[in-house]
């Protein structure tokens, strides 16, 4: 009985051997033309990276930048006299500029309001002698 469970076994044994050996002998002749599969592939993963990092460039980082530099200037240019917009929707008249600080006149009876430069949204076209021309 123990020569038949030991026969069996060593037969087992010897076919998984035969198994593993035409296993490798077929994974040695498919090996070129997988390695050159995954060559292809990989060279293929890399361009498509490369598109996807060029098409964020040119639609997401390179406008947010320019954008940026835009209000960077403006914010720089600014002067006592020109009409701004801010963040809030508040319209007034830069009245005097220090550092990071603006004095805005706002309304009929010229209320002071100080902001910081950074809360300017735009510089508005109007200058304050032709406003005074339209409301004439």
């Amino acid at each position: 009985m123990l020569e038949r469970l030991l026969g069996i076994t060593s037969a087992v044994a010897e076919a998984a051997a035969g198994t593993a050996a035409a296993g490798t002998a077929a994974e040695g002749a498919a090996d070129p033309g997988t390695a050159m599969a995954g060559g292809a592939s990989m060279i293929s993963m890399i361009i498509s990276m490369v598109l996807m990092v060029a098409v964020f460039y040119f639609l997401l980082i390179r406008p947010q930048r320019k954008k940026d530099k835009k209000v960077k200037e403006m914010l720089a240019a600014l002067k006592p006299g020109d009409r701004v917009c801010t963040i809030g929707g508040i319209y007034g008249t830069i009245r005097k500029i220090k550092d990071d600080t603006i004095t805005l006149t706002v309304g009929g009876e010229q209320t002071e309001m100080v902001l910081a430069r950074w809360a300017i949204r735009n510089v508005e076209e109007v200058s304050v002698e032709n406003e005074g021309e339209l409301l004439a």
